[in-house]
């Protein structure tokens, strides 16, 4: 069973500030950064213009630990203090549904387990402990 548990920080609007600062103050390595802007188009949902510019999500690496980083589509509430979710890594979408399934038991599905454009399986809960999860299932769709 291959399983990473990843800090995952929500920020407001502020990522790209926060991973510049990671880099200098924690000599972090950008392994991925990818603004709302830069996601494929959909016709069906406009991108506001203030959202363009933010981070859609974000990987840099710390020594041997990978933190994740996004922002909050604009109009989303964001609170300090609770911007910290966890991010279930795994290649295997049968693991993660059991896993999503097993967390939602008594939690709030925040966005139901399913394919999108970077994921075979992706969605996120808060558990009955008010922890928000992210679970993402590596690999092609």
């Amino acid at each position: 069973m291959s399983v990473k548990l990843i800090p995952y920080l929500v920020m407001n609007g502020n990522a790209k500030e926060a991973i510049d600062f990671y880099q200098e103050a924690l000599k972090a390595e950008v392994l991925y950064s990818q603004s709302f802007g830069e996601m494929p188009e959909n016709p069906e949902f406009p991108l506001p213009e203030e959202a363009k510019n933010r981070i859609s999500h974000a990987t840099i690496k710390v020594g041997e630990t990978e933190l994740m980083l996004s922002d909050t589509f604009p109009g989303q509430p964001h609170q300090s203090g609770n911007q910290v979710t966890i991010c279930i890594s795994t290649k295997d979408a049968n693991q993660s549904k059991a896993m999503f399934d097993a967390l939602s038991n008594g939690g709030t599905v925040t966005m139901p387990l399913q394919e999108t454009f970077f994921s075979p399986a992706y969605g996120g809960v808060i558990d009955k402990f008010g922890v928000t999860f992210q679970v993402y299932t590596e690999g092609e769709h």
